[in-house]
C-alpha cells in the first residue's frame, strides 16, 4: 500500500481550497435550519445523552414524527462547532471543508490500491472538485455525509491489512474495522455498507477468486468430488466475522429506531405510495437519473421532491430506454469484472462496489426513503465514478494516438468542474439564492416555490412571498402545505377572510374522518398544523371560541399523540376561562412528552389561574430542573414567590431574576422586578438603581417610572420624584395615579396650589367617581379658602364613598370652621353693614392659623405581568389645639352669635320684602 506523499497532500488541500473557499461565505440554509439552529441538542445545557436519544434533528427516536436518522457523532461535531462560535456560520463551513480535505486525501489512499500512482492523483482530484459534492460540503449536514466517509474508507484501509503472510489471518485490523464500521454508522446509516465492501474485497481480490472459479468448486464441493480449500476456510470465517458484527450493529439500529420506519407523505416521495407497475419503473429510472447527475453535473437542484421527476406509469414511457441502457452498461462492468482475473477487473469490480453499495440505502429498493433523489447521497458513490473515470483515462493516455487528446480532456474536465463547484457555491449563500437557483432547474416541485416564498416571508416581505406560495397551489393543488402557507401569509397581511378561506381548502384535503371506524390514515404532523392554524385565526373572535375548541378536538382525534393539539386547546380553555378543563389537556400533553419544559410551565399558570400558588411554583421548578434557562419560567416564579410576601423567598427570587436579565439583557421586565424586589426589602439605593436601569432601556416604562416617583416621595426625596412624574405624563397623560402623586407633592411641597388643582381636575375629567382625586380637589378648595365649596364637594365625595371615615373627618372640620367663622362674623357686625365684610376677614386670619389637610396617597405599583397591591396610606393632620377661652369669654361670644344671627334674619327680611 503506497503512502500519500506531501506534495499529493498539498495538492489536493490547495485544489479543495481553490474550489471551497467561498463556501466560508454561505449562512445556514435549508437543512441547517433544522438540523442547527433550531437543534436544542447542540446547546450546551442540554445532557450529552440526549445526543444518543434523539435523531439528527434533535427529535426523540420514540417519537413518530421522528426522522429515525440516528447520527450522534455528527451531531456531536455540531455541538463542538457551538462551543467554539456559537451560531457563526464559518466555522460550521470550515470544519466541513476540513472534513472533505480528509476524505480526498484518505481517498487517494485507497485508489492506489488498485490504481497506478498518476492515475490515482486523477481520480482523488477529480472527487475534490466535482460539483455533485457542493450540497455534502457546503451544506453544513452535510457533514454527515463527510464523516461518515471518512471512518468508511479508514474501515476498508484496516480490512486490507487483515491478510497475513501464508494467507494467515490477522485479527487486530479485523477489529479495528468493524470498530470503525460502527463509528461511521454513527456518523451516518451508510457506513454500515463498508462491510459489503470488504467481503467483496476478501473473495475477488484478496483471494483472487473470480466467478467462474468459485462456481466450479461450489459444484465440485456438491458433487462430494473434493473439499473445500483451507483458504477458502479461512475466508468464509473472516466473512462470518464481518456478517455476524453487522447484523449486531443493524439489530442494535433497530433497537434504537424501536422497530419504526420513518412516516413520509407522498410528497416527500411519490412513487414510494404509487401502485405497480409505476413505483417499480420510477425507483428503477431513478438510477440512472443519479447516473446522469455524476456523468453530467450541469443542471444541480437542492430538492428532487414532488413533482420534480414525474411518475413513470407505463412500459411505453421512452424514459424506461434510459434505464435499460443504464442496466445493461452496468450488467456489462459486472460480468467483465467478476469472470476476468486481472488488475482491470479487480479495479473497475472495487468501482462498481463503491458505486453500487453505498447507495443501496438510498435506493428505495428495499425500504421507502424520504426523497426521490439527494446529491447528497452520491458523496461515496461517486468515488466509484472517479475510479472508473480514471482507469479509463489511463487506458486511453497509455495510447500514443490518444495520449494528447486525453490530457487535454482531462484538463478541461477538471477546469469545468471546478468552475462549476466554485459557482454552485454561491448558491447556498441562502436561502433565497438557493431556491432560486432550484426552480431554474424545475419548476415543477411546489416546495420549491413554499421554499422561496419562506425565505421572502423571513425577511417580512409578506406581498412577494404570497406570489410564490400561490403559485406552489397551482403547481400542486392538494399540497396542503401550500395552502396552509397561503393562509399564514394572508394573516400576516391582516387579511382574515381570506386566510381562513385558505386554511379551510387546506382542511378540506385531510382524509375524512369515519364515525364509528378508527381513524387509520397516517398523516404527517406539519400537515395536522391546518387545524392549529385555523383555530388560532378564528379565536380571535370571542363569539367563535366553541369553533376553535372543536377544530382543536378533531386534531387530537385523528392523532391522539398530537402534543400541539393539547397544548393550544390548553390555551384556548385558559382563554375561555375553564382552567381545570385546560389542567386536564397540559396533564395529557404530559403524558406524551415529560421533558417538555414548556408543559410544565403551562401547567404553573394553569395553577396560577386556579389560585394554587403553590403547584404553579412547584411546576415552575420542574420547567428550571429540565431546562434552567428557561426565560419565562425564570421571570414568572421569581414573581410568584415576590407576590407570596414570604420574605424567606425573596433571595431565590432576586437570582431567577439576575439570571434572567442574564439571558435577556435587553428586557426592561428584569430590572423593574428587581427594582421591586428591593423596595420589599427596603434597599431603596439598589431599587432605584434597577428601575433607573429598566428606564434607560424602555424610556416609556410606565410601571418602572411611576415606582420610581413613588420611591422617590416615601424617602423625603419628593423634589426628585417630580421630573420622573413630567416623563411618565408625557407619555402617559391619563396615568391618574401619576396625576395624584405629582397633584400632593406641588401641593405639599412646592406649595403649588394652582398646579395641583390642574392635576385633580385633570383626573376628575378622566374617572368623575374617582375618590382619591375628588378628595384631594377637595382639600385645594380649602386652601384656596373656599369653605362653602370645601363643604359641598367634601359631601359629594362622602356619598362616592360613604364608609370612608377620613372624609367624613374632614367634612367634620370643614363644617366647624365655617360654623366659627359664622359665629365671628355675627359678633363683629357693626351697624353700618360692614359686619359681613370684617367677618370674612377675621375669618381668613382664623384659617391661616389653621393648620391645611394634607392627604398623600401610595399607589399601586404596577406590573406588567403580576400586579403588587399596596394598601393606600393617609397622612392627615389634626388641627392644632386652640387655646382654652374662659367661661365668660364663651358666653360673650355666645351672645354676639344670637345677635349677629338676629340682624341677619332681620336684614334677610329687607331684602326679600317682607
Amino acid at each position: 500500500m503506497a503512502d500519500v506523499s506531501l506534495k499529493e497532500a498539498a495538492l489536493i488541500v490547495g485544489v479543495v481550497a481553490a474550489c471551497y473557499w467561498n463556501s466560508l461565505f454561505c449562512g445556514f440554509v435549508f437543512d441547517d435550519v433544522s438540523a442547527i439552529l433550531d437543534n436544542k441538542d447542540l446547546h450546551p445545557s442540554t445532557p450529552l445523552k440526549n445526543l444518543f436519544q434523539n435523531d439528527f434533528w434533535g427529535t426523540p427516536m420514540s417519537e413518530e414524527r421522528s426522522h429515525k436518522s440516528y447520527r450522534p457523532l455528527t451531531v456531536l461535531t455540531f455541538r463542538l462547532n457551538y462551543l467554539f462560535s456559537e451560531l457563526n456560520a464559518v466555522s460550521y463551513h470550515f470544519l466541513n471543508l476540513v472534513f472533505h480535505v480528509v476524505v480526498c486525501i484518505v481517498f487517494l489512499k485507497v485508489c492506489k490500491l488498485f490504481l497506478d500512482n498518476r492515475s490515482s492523483i486523477v481520480a482523488s482530484l477529480l472527487f475534490a472538485v466535482h460539483p455533485i459534492h457542493t450540497e455534502a460540503v457546503t451544506g453544513v449536514v452535510g457533514r454527515a455525509e463527510l464523516l461518515s466517509s471518512i471512518f468508511f474508507l479508514a474501515a476498508f484501509l484496516s480490512y486490507t491489512k487483515s491478510k497475513g503472510p501464508d494467507n494467515t489471518i490477522v485479527w487486530t485490523p479485523i477489529a479495528v474495522t468493524v470498530f470503525l464500521v460502527a463509528v461511521a454508522t454513527l456518523c451516518k446509516e451508510q457506513g454500515i455498507t463498508v462491510v459489503g465492501i470488504c467481503c467483496v474485497y476478501e473473495v475477488f481480490i484478496a483471494q483472487g477468486y473470480t466467478l467462474p472459479a468459485l462456481l466450479d468448486t461450489a459444484v465440485q464441493i456438491l458433487r462430494g468430488k473434493g473439499s473445500i480449500p483451507f483458504s477458502m476456510l479461512q475466508t468464509l470465517l473472516k466473512l462470518i466475522v464481518l456478517m455476524f458484527s453487522t447484523l449486531l450493529l443493524v439489530v442494535v439500529r433497530v433497537q434504537v429506531i424501536q422497530s419504526q420506519l420513518p412516516v413520509f407523505t407522498r410528497f416527500d416521495n411519490p412513487a414510494a405510495v404509487s401502485p405497480s407497475p409505476a413505483r417499480q419503473l420510477t425507483f428503477n429510472y431513478l438510477l440512472p437519473v443519479n447516473a446522469w447527475l455524476l456523468l453530467n453535473p450541469s443542471e444541480l437542484c437542492c430538492d428532487w421532491t414532488m413533482g420534480t421527476i414525474p411518475l413513470v406509469e407505463s412500459l411505453l414511457d421512452v424514459r424506461n430506454v434510459a434505464t435499460l441502457t443504464f442496466f445493461c452498461f452496468l450488467g456489462t462492468l459486472t460480468v467483465f469484472s467478476l469472470r476476468y482475473p486481472g488488475d482491470s477487473s479487480k479495479t473497475v469490480l472495487m468501482a462498481l462496489c463503491l458505486i453500487v453499495l453505498p447507495f443501496i440505502p438510498a435506493s428505495n429498493l428495499f425500504f421507502p426513503v424520504g426523497f426521490v433523489v439527494a446529491e447528497r447521497v452520491l458523496y461515496v458513490p461517486s468515488m466509484g465514478f472517479c475510479i472508473l473515470v480514471a482507469h479509463g483515462w489511463k487506458k486511453l493516455s497509455n495510447k500514443s494516438v490518444l495520449r494528447k487528446i486525453s490530457w487535454v480532456c482531462l484538463a478541461a474536465v477538471l477546469f469545468t468542474h471546478a468552475l462549476k463547484t466554485l459557482h454552485r457555491n454561491w448558491d447556498w449563500e441562502s436561502e433565497y439564492t438557493l431556491f432560486m437557483s432550484a426552480l431554474k432547474v424545475n419548476k415543477n416541485n411546489a416546495k420549491l416555490w413554499n421554499n422561496v416564498g419562506h425565505a421572502l416571508e423571513n425577511e417580512k416581505k409578506f406581498e412577494r412571498a404570497l406570489q410564490f406560495f400561490i403559485q406552489a397551489t397551482q403547481v400542486q393543488p392538494d399540497d396542503i402545505g401550500a395552502h396552509m402557507n397561503v393562509g399564514r401569509t394572508y394573516k400576516n397581511l391582516n387579511k382574515t377572510k381570506e386566510a381562513e378561506e385558505s386554511y379551510m381548502i387546506a382542511k378540506s384535503l385531510m382524509p375524512q374522518i369515519i364515525p364509528g371506524k378508527k381513524y387509520a390514515a397516517r398523516v404527517a404532523p406539519n400537515h395536522l398544523n391546518v387545524y392549529i392554524n385555523l383555530a388560532n385565526l378564528i379565536r380571535a373572535n370571542e363569539s367563535r371560541l366553541e369553533e376553535a375548541d372543536q377544530l382543536y378536538r378533531q386534531a387530537i382525534s385523528m392523532r391522539p399523540d398530537f402534543k400541539q393539539a393539547y397544548i393550544s386547546r390548553g390555551e384556548l380553555l385558559l382563554k375561555m376561562n375553564k382552567p381545570l378543563k385546560a389542567k386536564e389537556a397540559y396533564l395529557r400533553a404530559l403524558e406524551l412528552d415529560r421533558t417538555n419544559a414548556d408543559l410544565w410551565y403551562n401547567l404553573a399558570i394553569v395553577y396560577i389561574e386556579l389560585k394554587d400558588p403553590t403547584e404553579a411554583l412547584k411546576n415552575f421548578n420542574r420547567a428550571l430542573e429540565l431546562n434552567p434557562t428557561h426565560k419565562l419560567a425564570l421571570f414568572n416564579s421569581a414573581l410568584l414567590m415576590q407576590e407570596s410576601g414570604d420574605a424567606r423567598l425573596r433571595p431565590e427570587a432576586k437570582q431567577r431574576l439576575l439570571h434572567y436579565v442574564k439571558e435577556e439583557p435587553q428586557d426592561s421586565n428584569g430590572y423593574f422586578n428587581l427594582g421591586m424586589l428591593a423596595m420589599d426589602d427596603k434597599k431603596d439605593m439598589e431599587a432605584e438603581a434597577w428601575m433607573k436601569k429598566a428606564i434607560r432601556l424602555q424610556p416609556n416604562f410606565r410601571s418602572a417610572l411611576f415606582n420610581l416617583a413613588l420611591l422617590y416621595s416615601q424617602t423625603g426625596k419628593e423634589l426628585m420624584a417630580l421630573p420622573v412624574l413630567e416623563d411618565l405624563l408625557r407619555y402617559y397623560p391619563d396615568h391618574t395615579k401619576g396625576l395624584i402623586l405629582k397633584g400632593d407633592i406641588l401641593m405639599n411641597q412646592k406649595k403649588d396650589i394652582v398646579g395641583a388643582k390642574m392635576c385633580f381636575e385633570k383626573i376628575l375629567e378622566l374617572d368623575p367617581n374617582n375618590v382619591q382625586g375628588k378628595h384631594n380637589l377637595c382639600v385645594v378648595y380649602f386652601e384656596e379658602k373656599d369653605l362653602i365649596k370645601a363643604e359641598k364637594c367634601l359631601v359629594e365625595t362622602l356619598a362616592l364613598a360613604p364608609h370612608e371615615e377620613y372624609i367624613q373627618r374632614h367634612l367634620s372640620i370643614v363644617r366647624s370652621k365655617i360654623a366659627s367663622l359664622s359665629a365671628v362674623e355675627q359678633s363683629s357686625l357693626p351697624s353700618d353693614g360692614t359686619a359681613a365684610t370684617e367677618a370674612k376677614k377675621n375669618s381668613f386670619q382664623n384659617l391661616k392659623e389653621a393648620k391645611r389637610e394634607k392627604t398623600t396617597t401610595q399607589s399601586t405599583a404596577e406590573n406588567k405581568e403580576h400586579s403588587k397591591n399596596k394598601k393606600p396610606t393617609e397622612k392627615n393632620s389634626v388641627d392644632k389645639e386652640t387655646p382654652k377661652k374662659s367661661t365668660k369669654e364663651i358666653k360673650d361670644i355666645e351672645k354676639k352669635r344670637v345677635a349677629a344671627l338676629k340682624r341677619l334674619e332681620e336684614i334677610e327680611r329687607i331684602l326679600n320684602g317682607e
